[in-house]
């Protein structure tokens, strides 16, 4: 009998709408541990549920299965799924905070994707392209209002939440999937507004949170998910946040300037990252599965695990469920009317 594999600290990515043979030779390796989907694995939710049964039937273990479902500009799955709004649309709407995550994370959940990378916790700055309406408000108090709903909604559903990005990108112009942004408040000014987000909902019980690609020389030369102050420190100790640390994509520039893939992801475990994500770029993927020491990690895999989805629908069950058909109309009206 095999051996039931842990979850693997890596996260990769495939490359179509079904498993190739390539695909699952990954997926088995002892140091994959999730799959992230993108807009190419998606075709209509039948497929994809088939494609999440294929994943998980790969792994002989458990794996993490997960999405960027956000809304607006960031909607992997679009075709069968409710058009969700920009989250700053609930400014307007702060009822219907609640029932996005709710129907969100319901959505996915019952097709067999555990999690959404959601939801964003940036403050925006006014400064920022790539964050601006991913951000629920410029107001850090609103945002923890709205930011506590959503996630609320998301538990409600079965889905845990995932903060991004501590300790916060709204306040650079510049993006780091294509450079690397610098920061140069300090930590009273980051923590004054920022992070207080983060800090409700780690209060709160907030299961995972991913690090920006941003350095903030005025507390580490590195950017924040390759720095043990900001994750040891000030995440795990400070903050006392006990859940998972995902890095963001190692294969983003801002990424690039602590090293090659090896060093990337070395520096991230070191700094406190459980999960390393290597996505879009397949013989990065290669070397960080083959260089990462196989080592088994009893806390690391308990953070994991509580990413699991835990759906108590069947998608038919829920598009009957008078909460989706409400919800579902009252977000379609609020995202064509944003738009």
């Amino acid at each position: 009998m095999k051996k039931t594999l842990p979850v693997g600290p890596i996260m990769i990515d495939i490359s179509g709408t079904m498993l190739s043979p390539y695909d699952i030779e990954k997926i088995t390796h002892p140091n994959t541990g999730g799959v992230i989907l993108f807009t190419r694995n998606y075709a209509e939710p039948r497929q994809v549920a088939e494609l999440c049964k294929q994943i998980k039937a790969a792994r002989n273990g458990p794996i993490l299965i997960a999405v960027d479902q956000e809304g607006g500009r960031v909607q992997r799955f679009q075709n069968g799924f409710t058009r969700l709004p920009p989250v700053a649309a609930f400014t307007e709407n702060p009822e219907l905070s609640e029932e996005a995550g709710w129907l969100m994370a319901a959505e996915l959940l019952v097709l067999g994707v555990d999690f959404s990378f959601a939801p964003v916790l940036d403050i925006d700055c006014g400064v920022s392209q790539i964050i601006a309406n991913r951000s629920f408000s410029p107001d850090p108090e609103l945002t923890c209002q709205l930011a506590s709903s959503f996630t609320k909604g998301m538990r409600s559903a079965g889905m845990a939440a995932t903060g991004k990005h501590f300790p916060g990108h709204g306040a650079v112009a510049l993006d780091s999937h294509l450079t690397l942004p610098i920061d140069k408040r300090d930590l009273d000014t980051i923590n004054s507004k920022d992070i207080l987000p983060f800090k409700q909902l780690i209060n709160e019980g907030l299961e995972g949170i991913m690090p920006a690609h941003v350095v903030y020389p005025a507390i580490d030369e590195l950017p924040a998910g390759f720095s043990a102050i900001w994750i040891n420190e000030i995440l795990r100790k400070q903050l006392s946040f006990n859940g998972a640390v995902f890095s963001d994509d190692l294969s983003m520039e801002g990424a690039a300037c602590v090293g090659d893939f090896d060093e990337r992801a070395k520096l991230a475990r070191q700094a406190g990252c459980d999960m390393i994500l290597v996505c879009n770029n397949e013989s990065a993927a290669e070397q960080v599965l083959e260089s990462t020491p196989i080592e088994h990690n009893a806390i690391r895999d308990q953070r994991l695990l509580a990413m699991l989805g835990k759906s108590s629908l069947t998608a038919q069950e829920l598009k009957q469920s008078s909460r989706w058909k409400t919800a579902s109309q009252q977000l379609t009206q609020l995202s064509s009317a944003y738009a």
